[in-house]
């Protein structure tokens, strides 16, 4: 039988909720053939014992690596996957029933001769009901730095920053073409920037609200932050590779612009932290709040880049 989709995971010492992931799979409905590939990206958790050790569910392909981020784990997911597509999950997003059907059927619906097989399928992330859902977590899911799906307009063509490996899905081909840069520094930016790679190529990104996943991660504004001063650090090395996407990730000829008083910073980031568990809404606040720490993170990496490739950038 030939598989339609290969679904790779990439996972770090999330056994519990990569669990439930796992079962979800097992009950999905209406689903095209498909195969499970888990990478262990240097787990210290027993996630690779715990794998070897399954006998319920449907069977799997285990993978384990030393510690090298999520690219890595998806780019060696991707080799060694026997699917004509791959479908990328999150180890802490649960799919819900129809999850794969959903992107089989917006693959068939939206895939035309004129396309070929160029289209990437992006899901909808929703929150997991075992999070303590707050405004905060509302606004960055729809309309701020988590996902920002409300942001999208046309969801025949989305713009190439939306590429979400946690619910995405594409032709195998692409991915063997242009894969995962493994250089960057954090997980962050480095799934966007192979879009862009993909993009330049011809691939379009379509938008399946209703291929839809739960996300187990929990979040505060502190970890927030700190994932937004991440992200400040990759955007150099993004920039490094491609210099006219500069302004778009926040850099400018002479490098990041200044960071705003800290003061003021720490009194803002005081109220937010303060207030985020209730029902208030701040989303000026929070977005000052966080662009300080994403401008944390570029000067960071900025003043850690070698000179001539900081004049690279500027030029």
């Amino acid at each position: 039988m030939t598989l339609e989709f290969s679904v790779v995971i990439p996972t770090f010492n999330r056994r519990r909720v990569l669990a439930e992931v796992l079962a979800a799979l097992d009950t999905q409905e209406e689903a095209p053939p498909f195969e499970i590939v888990v990478v262990d990206d240097g787990s210290t958790d027993g996630t690779f014992e715990w794998l070897g050790q399954r006998t319920a569910g449907r069977p799997l392909r285990q993978l384990r690596q030393q510690n090298r981020g999520p690219a890595a784990a998806r780019n060696r997911g991707v080799e060694v996957a026997a699917g004509a597509r791959i479908a990328f999950l999150g180890d802490d997003t649960v799919p819900e029933g129809d999850w794969l059907a959903r992107h089989a059927a917006r693959h068939r619906q939206t895939t035309t001769p004129a396309d070929g097989a160029g289209v990437a399928v992006l899901g909808y992330t929703a929150w997991h009901p075992r999070m303590r859902l707050t405004p905060f977590l509302r606004y960055i899911n729809e309309h701020g730095l988590q996902f920002g799906y409300a942001l999208i307009t046309d969801p025949e063509r989305v713009p190439f920053n939306f590429f979400y490996t946690s619910n995405l899905s594409l032709a195998r081909e692409w991915l063997l073409a242009e894969p995962f840069d493994e250089s960057f520094p954090d997980p962050a930016w480095e799934d966007i920037e192979a879009s862009y790679r993909l993009e330049r190529r011809g691939l379009r990104l379509v938008y399946e609200p209703r291929a839809r996943l739960l996300h187990d991660h929990p979040t505060d504004f502190r970890r927030f932050g700190q994932r937004q001063e991440r992200a400040g650090a990759s955007a150099v090395r993004f920039a490094r590779k491609h210099p006219e996407l500069a302004g778009f990730l926040g850099l400018g000829p002479q490098g990041p612009p200044a960071l705003p008083p800290r003061r003021s910073h720490l009194a803002r980031e005081c109220l937010v932290r303060a207030l985020q568990f209730f029902p208030v809404s701040l989303p000026g606040t929070w977005e000052e709040a966080l662009r300080y720490h994403y401008l944390r993170g570029l000067h960071r990496a900025w003043r850690e880049e070698p000179a001539e490739e900081m004049e690279r950038i500027g030029s």
